[in-house]
């Protein structure tokens, strides 16, 4: 029963990740279509993140009131509505309307899952877990590419994505009475953990020692992700002389990197420490900015890109299995929670500064942006590890 709610559990972040990389990689042709200004995305990603964020703050009051399998039920239901709604939205101020809904189905069922993994599975399957996010993002731009063609068709992409979407609903919404059963099963052992967890306010999360490293190592290795999934494709349309069809299919190879790199995590983490598995990550970002920064091949940009994902997406899920290690399991729900806070402030605000600068400057930035991000989330995790070593010796 456990290994199949697992199941469940993977399916539904993939739904998690399908709307991720659509609108990026649509953002050529809509603005096209609406004659709209390039940083007129930032409107989008800026509804969508704040619904988000609200959704991660209420997500502990809503999983305690209709437990865990309702809201991810409910929520995916929500966010296959919110493609619909693209799909079909008429101008530019229905994408507006339809991005706060979605924000909120994909907080919640975030919040919820993370939540659920890390205290009932172990290490491996939360690497896992990301990575079958990895794969949701992996098959938006594949699909959105298919159809823009040369008629630029990006409501077709988004019709294929909630009919994918529609049928996880569907299985997250039967997979109700295995909640239902699992979670009599774990009753006990939930109440043992509310014992002894202790439920911190934000002044006093913000004292621990090593908080302000972590919330930028999650900002910034958010804001590079989001970075190179909202502009990517536009970078290589405006900046590389590429089709709006061969951008949006390169740029699923970035995210199949992502997926790759968090595969290949949730094998490595039965060997190798998470801490190591970060540096390997960054290892590999850094080959990928420098194939990025080359101005004569195309090509070699779309590997780097991949590259970035390969690199990069290890480090979401390892710092968020270190949480209870770091900071210790009494506190680590809710330092949780302002980590998630910190992504979700990331994935928010940097996609309007990048395409501000993008506007006012070039597009041709891109590689520069992401290059700032690594230095700052290298910069960030260096002095978080180094301050877990000063509180905790032992480890």
């Amino acid at each position: 029963m456990t290994a199949l709610l697992l199941v469940v559990i993977y399916i539904a972040f993939i739904g998690l990740g399908v709307p991720d990389s659509l609108f990026g990689t649509a953002w050529p042709a809509m603005y096209r279509e609406f004659n709209l200004t390039l940083s007129a995305a930032s409107y989008v990603t800026i509804l969508t993140s704040l619904g988000t964020v609200i959704a991660s703050l209420f997500s502990a009051r809503l999983i305690n009131r209709f437990k865990t399998g309702l809201v991810t039920a409910l929520s995916t239901v929500l966010t296959a509505v919110s493609l619909l709604g693209f799909s079909l939205s008429a101008n530019f101020y229905w994408l507006c309307l339809f991005a706060v809904p979605l924000g909120l189905g994909a907080g919640a069922v975030d919040s919820a899952l993370n939540n659920y993994v890390a205290i009932h599975y172990r290490a491996t399957h939360m690497s896992f877990l990301h990575c079958f996010y990895g794969l949701g993002v992996s098959i938006s731009p594949y699909l959105m590419s298919r159809t823009l063609g040369d008629a630029g068709n990006w409501r077709g992409g988004y019709h294929l994505a909630f009919v994918i979407q529609a049928l996880i609903a569907l299985v997250t919404i039967i997979s109700l009475p295995l909640w239902r059963h699992i979670g009599q099963k774990h009753e006990r052992r939930h109440q043992e953990i509310s014992q002894h967890t202790k439920t911190l306010s934000f002044h006093q999360i913000a004292k621990l020692p090593g908080i302000p490293a972590v919330w930028l190592a999650f900002v910034a290795s958010c804001a590079a992700e989001i970075t190179c999934g909202t502009w990517g494709s536009t970078y290589l349309v405006n900046s590389r002389g590429m089709a709006i069809s061969e951008a949006a299919g390169a740029l699923t190879f970035y995210y199949v990197g992502m997926t790759v790199g968090r595969f290949l995590s949730g094998l490595l983490a039965t060997r190798l420490s998470s801490w190591r598995l970060i540096r390997l990550g960054q290892l590999v970002f850094a080959i990928a900015i420098v194939l990025i920064l080359q101005p004569w091949q195309t090509t070699v940009a779309v590997i780097g890109l991949f590259m970035v994902g390969l690199g990069n997406g290890p480090i979401y899920p390892n710092l968020v299995h270190l949480t209870p290690t770091n900071f210790g399991q009494d506190v680590s729900q809710s330092v949780m929670g302002s980590q998630m806070a910190a992504a979700s402030l990331s994935i928010m605000i940097v996609p309007p500064i990048f395409g501000g600068l993008a506007q006012l400057l070039s597009p041709t930035i891109f590689p520069y942006f992401i290059t700032l991000m690594f230095l700052l989330m290298v910069i960030a995790i260096n002095r978080l590890q180094k301050t877990v070593a000063i509180e905790n010796p032992i480890e």
